[in-house]
């Protein structure tokens, strides 16, 4: 099945406005212009990917199962008479395509739409035919992931799987208030905007589809794109754009959430979150939610998009749930600015019950720089380095007793900032080597000056830490320089460029970053020392996730610095931090939510029966009761009695309309971060750790 798309593709199950008459669908034919572009692809895969890959019958054949994966991700459109009858040039493909052949491809998108128009015309018939009724207290279900199912064999095989599809929709519709009526025109709605916009398709799509059935083989970041993709693309609303603040990938039929942007609206609100999948989008608080499942990603983004201070409502279908049913997120728009990045700092105040600590903690969600005020050598021009520079001697003016590095959530940024940061922690030394295919190594990026900090040091990372947090995460821990602390990060090791095609652009993996171990950061990121959970499916997120991502391996090592023993100190600093987490109420508050996560996604199948659903529904809000109130009565608060106060309570905590919190000040609020209070008092424990065995800085490090 290929996933994480991060291009704007094409599928079919999107609604834009309602039109009476379904337009004449255009000709599908290939163009003179597209058979030079995909000979131009081939060459440049060739010639320039980072993987060493053979365009030959074997990588025909998955092209083929990738195109047809892409088109029909649920398999409910193909019958399988049609998958095998696309067989027959499976092993073609590589010959076809080096040649300009493009007629193949196009027929299975053809055969493809024929299917889908018919489909959908029927399932439009069926919501009108008032004989077919729609029974919700029969005891059936129905599975959501058919990605692994075989296609139908038979026409009765395909209506009894839409008329079960089309009553989970119904269901779930009813189960959001709408009666049964209402429920029947939104999904014919749905379905005619569905019918109009596959008829809209035209050459660029199907061209553009197929292209990237192929690219998607050498790696995730590779795509092609065409012309009005290269002309719009740009998944990353942040900075001067004004939306939501979020990274966007299509994945199948959906459009996923990344990432949030530090800072952003998205991250301010607080309740849309990583993976979660964005089926609808609605524009202030009273227009209508637009279905936008199968919509090209660049699509659904300027729907996202919109002037400063306007409200979008976003209907997803949340990574944590299992069971179909959407949450619509109110969102309102701004204008995501550097000092919403930028960095900032607190004190944590913590006692080991014999001394209090100081606890610095410095707060960076992303590598940025102002490089147009730098190119310009504008003495006051902002960067992370600049910034962290400053907040680590306003720290040290305080007399803290160690600094945490916070690099939560941070999805990287600029390369050069990230060595020059490195540079505030360790003398001079090599900070990420680069290889290219041919097997060139740069090792030019180096830390340059002695280090401005040398006290106690822990970063902490999670699985959104990708990229530029990798490659300073990994110098940091190579050098023994201080303690890694977190959930194991997002494995982002790659670096990409974008060239012109004959038509389009291709954006293609030439270089991998490596460590000054000799590990890559590719796939496996970095594995902490001391690991802390994380309220996100590792299966869902992160480059492992990824189909085809390329895999984690080894260089040689380059010579380096170790400036603590670190492995001495992780067995105790482990044990120390077991022991104390046993008893923590709002740590094992999150590893029971974690445990409720993991228990809904196993399920693979979803209830048709509506008293069935209500009571699943209620009981999940009573397990949510019951773990919430574990929490508090360990912290000596008094529980909920009934669900009904529970309820009050969480509308409370969430509201729709969550105010905006104020970015412009330096100082970051900690109260309430569970991990990060852990994390300060690790750090306690190492101090304490270094004193009593009387670590000695190894002599390079000396001041």
């Amino acid at each position: 099945m290929i996933k994480n798309i991060a291009v704007s593709l094409v599928f079919i199950f999107s609604v834009t406005c309602a039109v009476a008459k379904p337009p004449e669908a255009p000709k599908l034919i290939p163009t003179k212009v597209q058979s030079q572009t995909i000979v131009d692809v081939i060459a440049q895969l060739n010639a320039r990917h980072y993987r060493n890959q053979a365009i030959d019958d074997s990588l025909s054949t998955r092209f083929l199962e990738s195109y047809i994966d892409s088109l029909d991700p649920a398999h409910m459109f193909f019958y399988t008479k049609d998958v095998e009858n696309f067989k027959k040039h499976s092993l073609k493909y590589d010959d076809y395509f080096r040649k300009g052949k493009l007629e193949e491809g196009f027929e299975v998108y053809r055969t493809y739409r024929a299917r889908v128009v018919s489909r959908l015309e029927s399932a439009i018939e069926m919501l009108a035919d008032e004989n077919v009724k729609f029974d919700f207290n029969a005891k059936d279900e129905i599975i959501l992931d058919r990605s692994e199912l075989p296609w139908p064999t038979t026409q009765a095989e395909a209506d009894q799987l839409w008329y079960m599809r089309t009553k989970l929709s119904l269901l779930n519709l009813k189960l959001a208030g709408k009666t049964l009526e209402e429920a029947k025109e939104t999904v014919t709605k749905r379905y005619k905007n569905q019918l109009n916009r596959i008829l809209q398709q035209d050459s660029a799509d199907v061209f553009e589809i197929m292209v990237n059935s192929l690219t998607l083989l050498f790696d995730p970041h590779t795509n092609y794109w065409s012309p009005r993709t290269s002309e719009n693309f740009n998944i990353n609303m942040s900075l001067s754009l004004e939306g939501i603040g979020a990274v966007l990938q299509s994945e199948d039929e959906f459009t996923k959430v990344v990432s949030l942007v530090p800072g952003g609206p998205a991250s301010k609100q607080g309740q849309l979150k990583p993976a979660d999948r964005i089926v609808g989008v609605g524009q202030g608080d009273e227009g209508e939610v637009v279905d936008v499942t199968g919509w090209r990603l660049d699509e659904v983004v300027d729907r996202i998009r919109g002037p400063k201070n306007t409200v979008v409502r976003l209907e997803v279908l949340p990574a944590k749930e299992s069971n179909g049913e959407t949450a619509v997120i109110r969102i309102k728009r701004d204008e995501v600015k550097l000092e919403d990045q930028a960095a900032k700092k607190g004190v944590l105040e913590l006692s080991d019950e014999e001394r209090l600590y100081k606890i610095g903690v410095i707060n960076l969600p992303a590598f940025y720089i102002n490089f147009d005020k730098a190119n310009s050598r504008d003495p006051d021009y902002r960067s992370s380095t600049r910034d962290v520079s400053r907040l680590l001697d306003e720290l040290q003016a305080e007399g803290v007793d160690g600094i945490i590095l916070d690099l939560r959530n941070n999805g990287g940024g600029s390369l050069r900032e990230a060595t020059m940061l490195t540079d505030l922690f360790i003398d001079h030394g090599t900070v990420v080597q680069i290889r290219t295919p041919d097997g060139y190594i740069a090792r030019h990026n180096h830390a340059r000056l002695r280090a401005k900090y040398r006290g106690p040091l822990i970063v902490l990372v999670n699985r959104l830490s990708a990229s530029a947090s990798e490659i300073f995460a990994g110098a940091i821990q190579d050098y023994d320089r201080g303690l890694i602390v977190g959930t194991q990060t997002f494995g982002k090791g790659t670096v990409q460029s974008v060239a012109p095609t004959v038509e389009g652009k291709i954006k293609l993996t030439e270089s991998k970053f490596y460590r000054v171990s000799g590990d890559s950061t590719q796939h496996r990121g970095i594995i902490p020392d001391i690991e802390l959970p994380m309220l996100v499916d590792m299966k869902e997120v992160g480059e492992s996730a990824y189909d085809n991502a390329l895999p984690w391996d080894t260089i040689h090592p380059v010579p380096h610095a170790k400036y603590f023993d670190l492995d001495a100190s992780i067995p105790y600093l482990t044990e120390a931090h077991k022991k104390r987490i046993a008893h923590d109420p709002d740590f094992n508050y999150l590893l029971d939510q974690i445990a409720v996560m993991e228990e809904n996604k196993r399920k693979k199948a979803v209830s048709l029966n509506e008293k069935q659903r209500i009571a699943e529904k209620e009981n999940l809000e009573k397990q949510a009761m019951v773990i919430e109130n574990k929490r508090r009565t360990g912290k000596g608060q008094d529980p909920y009695k009934t669900l009904a106060e529970y309820r009050a309570a969480q509308e409370e905590e969430n509201p729709e309309d969550a105010p905006v919190v104020s970015s412009r000040e330096t100082v970051i609020d900690l109260d309430g971060d569970t991990l990060l209070n852990e994390s300060g008092n690790i750090l306690i424990d190492y101090i304490r750790f270094q004193t009593t065995n009387a670590q000695k800085q190894a002599s390079n490090f000396s001041k």
